[in-house]
């Protein structure tokens, strides 16, 4: 009934199984891929004929995590997986990302990509198993895809590089300081195409080692995809790249020149203006039948891009007049919002970023529901991205997967400078506001977020910039490597290639091929420009840091004390009830964890101090031969009870109250009456002694004759 076949190798430190032909057969292509004990299914569908009018190429990638694949139930009313939460999201970008640009050119037949993760060991991240699983199911699905990729994660520990580490060691990186990197590489047998990093000021040495390696490691799963193919692929879906040269040639000759004139302006709008201008000239020039032809947009794609690619690698200059390693005109301003912690607008060319810091207590924490657990994110970077920001009239709704992915890559940059929680025990919510945009706005929301971050008062390790990288290769091996890449050149270019990090080295670095890959020289290159690059923006920044350092005033302070545990219950009180009430007296907002550490933050100094002092006369413990001012509760015939330590009371015995023989204590002491009282110490049941005679009363010093006993 079932023509199965399955694949193993030995991968690291656990075995890598492909298997197809047993489930859901009427897919293009299915493969379960299994690595240790997580297991990742992935179906693969194409429509066998492009829809009228299609001028881009419909791939849809979905990655999605079942809670029944670390044996969990999902949280919420319904009980069952809603919409995808950022780790879905950003998994299925990483998935598109590489295997995008391996379809073959011309081909804009529909396309879904399906990855489930039907079982998860909590040891091996299911989003790498997930692009293996793809990559295979494509390649047995007869879709015209020039693959097999594959993809590892490489970890960075006392200078050797790890194959796939454990999500334990991955996890929360910026409190494991051993663990310096989180990369993940996908590439084809001959070339990286996809890098996605999280990274701990690494050298550009030591990032292109890193990616080099994963290269390296990834081999035997081509080879391995490859030998599942020979037995298990369907035959190749015919198609054939439609052949529109005689519409490209009368494109051109209809309109190159204006065409060519357009792209050298250098305002982005006004060249906008002008290139739309040049379409509509070409087409009123075209006949009939070219006009409904449906590679109509390919040829004038092609007409752009070759204007822009070969003035730039023949002349070296580009469409706004800069040199290949040019940075933009920059400007960078802190604290222009007068409410906010801190703020900072950050302008470079014409992208800009309005980016502001906002400092929470614990309570404002992030709690994150994973497949692996439940945790709590103290570090919140959120991007949006408008449509006004491109001068378009566009729809305006939920966050999309771009705003998700561009955000987290600016989360990856700054979270490694960022001080550690036990230092600044503050929540950090950066949120960018992007104006502007004719390039990368990522790269624009890491500069204004670090300077937000410092205009807020946030003790960063050092600032942090980015930048984009682009390329241009020709079909005869000529290329350029451009600096701050234009929109435009992000569009018609080969490469786009972010890099951030400090001037010390580099925190985070993403890169998207939608060539065949390119070569480790030309990452080494491109990696040393985007130093240069790096190092001049921090520059500039630079120029604004100097007024932001101070703390603002609208942000609660919080001050963190430590506890000992077996103090905790004591605290908190019966049903909260001391907690509450220390909140209610003091006007504080506290909050303990299970390790004893208390976090108490208020706007007001004063009220921080009074719940710090409720708390620690709660805690601490009095020590013997101290004096203490206390307050008289109570009165006996053998003495008088004295509170003197927060809320302990101590027994002032008749004969240690003065040094003379009294009738009744009642004859010098009255309930509620403040006294100055020594810590004597403790009787055989713990109760503790307390004697006022050995102190004077008026200036609280010892009396330095030891009073005789009755």
């Amino acid at each position: 009934m079932f023509k199965e076949v399955k694949k193993s190798i030995q991968w690291g430190e656990e075995t890598l199984t492909l298997e197809t032909g047993k489930v859901a057969r009427q897919a293009d292509g299915t493969v379960i891929a299994t690595y240790g004990e997580t297991t990742v299914m992935a179906n693969v569908t194409f429509a066998k004929k492009q829809k009228p009018g299609q001028d881009f190429f419909p791939l849809t990638v979905h990655y999605g995590e079942k809670y029944y694949a670390a044996g969990k139930v999902p949280g919420g009313f319904f009980k069952r997986e809603a919409r995808p939460t950022e780790k879905e999201t950003l998994t299925s970008r990483l998935i598109d990302r590489p295997i995008r640009p391996l379809f073959v050119e011309g081909f804009k037949n529909e396309v879904l990509v399906i990855c489930t993760v039907l079982s998860h060991d909590l040891v091996n991240d299911p989003d790498m198993v997930a692009m293996i699983a793809a990559s295979a199911a494509l390649t047995i699905s007869g879709a015209p895809f020039m693959g097999p990729i594959a993809a590892c994660r490489v970890g960075f520990e006392g200078g050797d590089y790890i194959l796939n580490p454990e999500m334990d060691d991955m996890h929360k990186l910026r409190e494991n300081p051993d663990q310096r990197l989180d990369l993940v590489v996908a590439g084809t047998k001959d070339a990286v195409m996809m890098v996605e990093s999280e990274a701990y000021e690494l050298s550009e040495e030591e990032m292109l080692g890193a990616v080099e390696f994963a290269h390296a490691q990834i081999q035997p799963v081509i080879d391995m995809i490859v030998d599942l193919a020979e037995d298990a692929a369907k035959a190749p879906f015919d198609f054939q790249a439609p052949d529109y040269s005689g519409l490209s040639k009368a494109v051109a000759k209809a309109g190159e020149k204006q065409m060519r004139k357009a792209f050298a302006i250098g305002d982005k709008q006004e060249r906008t203006t002008a290139v739309n201008d040049a379409r509509d000239a070409i087409k009123a020039a075209l006949s009939e039948e070219q006009l409904s032809d449906e590679n109509l947009g390919s040829a004038l794609k092609k007409l752009e891009a070759s204007i822009l690619r070969g003035d730039v690698v023949k002349t070296g200059k580009r469409i706004d007049g800069r040199k290949t390693d040019e940075i933009r005109d920059i400007v960078s301003e802190t604290g222009i919002l007068p409410r906010t912690h801190g703020s900072a607008l950050f302008t470079r060319g014409e992208t800009q970023g309005l980016v502001v810091t906002t400092l929470g207590t614990g309570d404002d924490e992030q709690m994150i529901d994973s497949l692996s657990g439940m945790y709590k994110s103290n570090f919140m970077l959120h991007y949006n991205f408008p449509p006004y920001s491109v001068g378009e009239v566009g729809r305006f709704g939920f966050t999309g997967r771009r705003e998700i992915g561009h955000g987290k890559l600016a989360w990856r940059a700054l979270q490694a400078v960022l001080p550690a929680a036990t230092d600044f025990p503050y929540t950090i919510r950066v949120v960018s506001e992007i104006t502007e945009s004719n390039g990368s706005s990522s790269m624009a929301s890491v500069c204004g977020g670090s300077l937000s971050m410092m205009d807020a008062g946030v003790p960063l390790k050092a600032p942090v910039a980015g930048v984009a990288m682009g390329l241009i290769m020709q079909d005869d091996g000529s290329y350029a490597i451009l600096s701050d890449i234009l929109g435009d050149e992000d569009h018609l270019g080969d490469m786009d290639f972010k890099v951030a990090g400090t001037e010390a080295g580099i925190t985070s670095l993403q890169m998207d091929i939608k060539i065949a890959g390119i070569t480790p020289a030309i990452m080494k290159e491109a990696l040393a420009q985007a130093k240069v690059g790096r190092v001049h923006i921090l520059g500039e920044m630079n120029k604004a840091l100097s007024s932001a350092s101070e703390f603002s005033e609208h942000a609660p302070r919080i001050e963190t004390m430590q506890i000992p545990v077996d103090k905790i219950r004591e605290v908190i009180g019966s049903g909260g009830k001391v907690i509450r009430e220390i909140v209610e007296m003091s006007g504080a907002k506290v909050d303990i964890n299970d390790e004893g550490i208390i976090k108490i933050a208020s706007p007001n100094g004063e009220a921080i101090k009074k719940a710090y002092d409720m708390i620690w006369s709660i805690v601490a413990e009095p020590e013997e031969g101290m004096v203490y001012t206390g307050t008289v509760v109570k009165i006996v015939d053998f003495g008088a009870f004295v509170n003197f330590f927060g809320k302990k009371d101590g027994l002032v015995h008749v004969s240690q109250i003065e040094n003379r023989r009294l009738n009744h204590p009642s004859d010098v002491l009255k309930e509620g009456q403040e006294v100055k009282v020594k810590l004597l110490g403790f009787d055989d049941r713990g109760k503790v002694r307390l004697s006022m005679k050995v102190v004077d009363q008026v200036t609280g010093e010892e009396v330095k004759e030891d009073a005789k006993e009755d």
